[in-house]
């Protein structure tokens, strides 16, 4: 069978991968590669960390997926023949201040494995942590990937054709997987609409910490993010602009300020690159995965998960496409919940 995937982002490509192994003669359309939010996003695989009180089917999803990315990776790099960044040191969540430990508290009763450490605790750990930062905790559960090196490996798997897809009907293929993040809103009238992320990526001689870094900082969240090259990923802001991709001194500020609170080291660092793209939020701030009515199958809506969701995502598009069914629980997640 012919299948069309529309979006050449993390989802997109993952779902046209994971398609094409079961036997699909796979297309992706991607007008401008360059734009993808995946390009932009830190690679955190942290499902408890990005969920909150009444989104447990999210959060069941995330955890899932989380699972998933093990596997994932070795098989994308197996496949690939290409390192993708998959690192498993966990994070450490840092508070600077008593009342930013109370904010970080809230999160300790979300973790399935937690330690909590003190303030001395964490800078053994993390020697380069400010000394007046009071507590948090160790969450080994979580992960990190390198986006950018996904989507190359990804890339490198499928075939992609760089055009514009205006109307879906229109394509030459058996079936069409719709998964071009905020656009899809212009192709299907689902309410997908971009949300506005400003990230930062620093440089350092050699890695400063091994760990993911997220904390508050005088009521301010923020994560870093270290890659084994010394690289530092900053962020990230998140703004409803709509199709705004203006990096603001205003952003910068707002992300420079708390990672230097809890960081010190890091003014000292190269600031290489600032960037910002466009995040596809959905009213519920859950994605949308699913069969449409016209028969077409959408992958969208992940918000600031696409990474993390990108292999539970794959599977249930690709199975599917080739069954008609899904043995994932998408109840809470298919497209007619906005008909």
């Amino acid at each position: 069978m012919r299948l069309a995937v529309i979006g050449g982002g993390l989802i997109g490509l993952s779902c046209a991968w994971r398609c094409a192994q079961r036997g699909f003669d796979v297309t992706v359309y991607e007008p401008d590669p360059g734009r993808s939010a995946g390009l932009v996003a830190a690679g955190m695989l942290a499902p408890t960390g990005e969920t909150r009180f009444g989104e447990e089917p999210l959060r069941a999803l995330m955890t899932e997926s989380a699972r998933r990315w093990p596997a994932f990776a070795a098989d994308l790099q197996a496949a690939s023949g290409f390192d993708i960044g998959y690192r498993s040191e966990g994070a450490l969540l840092v508070a600077l201040t008593d009342d930013d430990l109370g904010e970080l508290r809230r999160l300790f009763d979300y973790y399935d494995r937690i330690e909590p450490l003190t303030g001395r605790e964490l800078r053994e750990r993390e020697p380069m942590l400010s000394p007046r930062v009071r507590g948090g905790a160790y969450a080994p559960g979580d992960r990190q990937v390198d986006p950018r090196k996904v989507l190359t490996a990804l890339r490198g798997l499928v075939r992609v054709e760089q055009r514009r897809v205006e109307d879906p009907a229109g394509l030459d293929a058996d079936l069409v997987v719709i998964a071009a993040g905020s656009g899809t809103a212009a192709l299907t009238g689902l309410p997908v609409r971009p949300v506005k992320g400003q990230l930062l990526r620093l440089r350092a001689p050699s890695a400063p910490i091994r760990h993911v870094i997220r904390g508050y900082a005088n009521n301010r969240p923020i994560y870093v993010v270290p890659r084994a090259d010394g690289e530092l990923v900053v962020g990230a802001t998140e703004e409803e602009r709509g199709e705004d991709r203006t990096v603001t001194a205003g952003g910068v500020l707002d992300l420079l300020r708390p990672a230097a609170d809890l960081l010190p080291g890091i003014a000292e660092f190269a600031l290489t690159e600032t960037l910002a793209g466009l995040r596809p939020g959905t009213p519920d701030n859950a994605p949308i995965i699913g069969r449409l009515a016209g028969g077409a199958l959408v992958a969208t809506g992940h918000y600031r998960n696409g990474v993390l969701l990108a292999p539970v995502t794959a599977d249930a598009i690709a199975e599917l496409a080739a069954t008609g069914r899904t043995s994932e629980n998408l109840a809470a997640f298919e497209p007619k919940r906005f008909a």
